[in-house]
């Protein structure tokens, strides 16, 4: 089984065709009744690339769960919805098999913050607050055209998965508060690794 910063995956059936993987923790440490803690990742990583500082300082105090968004690391579906609301929906049905039926902090980067606000509206009972960076409430075509406008894009996966190495510089420089002056070589590996990933990510877009 692989393991990764203290913790372990778990593939749990959502239903027939759908999967969503859980990184959970190794060791189980005194909780002291805090809620527990559910991190979601942003667009073109996993959960345990985008957590893998925070999930350790938590794991001390917190039941933390780690879930791959559709179509990333384990986490995968045949059913062919695409939507923040279904993604919320198996998250919702993942958690309850792991135990966690309400009163949970859910904490969400980018898209994954998203989900996390349609979490809290569609499953009240299970989210008792939500913790959000880098991202809007709600993702509504009006909002993905002016987005596109602003950034000079066709469609969303011209943007976010892109094909050629001037491509990646362009998402890098998008995604950077800060420009950082990378050298084309990193720019250019960095472009050679997201080929493995990025087919799999067009099919959530």
């Amino acid at each position: 089984m692989k393991v990764a910063v203290g913790t372990q995956p778990e593939a749990v059936e959502i239903e027939e065709g759908t999967v969503i993987n859980f990184w959970l923790p190794t060791t189980t440490a005194t909780k002291n009744h805090l809620p527990p803690l559910v991190f979601l990742h942003g667009f073109g990583f996993n959960g345990i690339l985008t957590w893998q500082f925070q999930i350790p300082a938590f794991s001390r105090s917190h039941s933390v769960y780690v879930p791959d968004l559709l179509f990333f690391g384990g986490s995968f579906t045949q059913n062919p919805r695409r939507s923040p609301a279904f993604m919320a929906e198996c998250l919702a049905k993942g958690l309850r098999k792991l135990g966690v039926e309400r009163g949970c902090t859910v904490v969400g980067f980018s898209y994954g913050g998203i989900v996390a606000f349609k979490m809290a509206e569609m499953f009240p009972e299970m989210v008792r607050a939500v913790v959000v960076t880098g991202s809007g409430m709600e993702f509504t075509r009006s909002v993905s055209r002016s987005g596109l406008e602003r950034l000079g894009y066709g469609s969303w996966a011209e943007c976010l998965v892109p094909d050629t190495v001037e491509g990646m510089q362009k998402l890098l420089e998008i995604a950077a508060y800060k420009q950082l002056p990378l050298p084309a070589r990193v720019v250019k590996d960095a472009w050679e690794v997201s080929l493995d990933l990025y087919p799999l990510c067009k099919c959530a877009i």
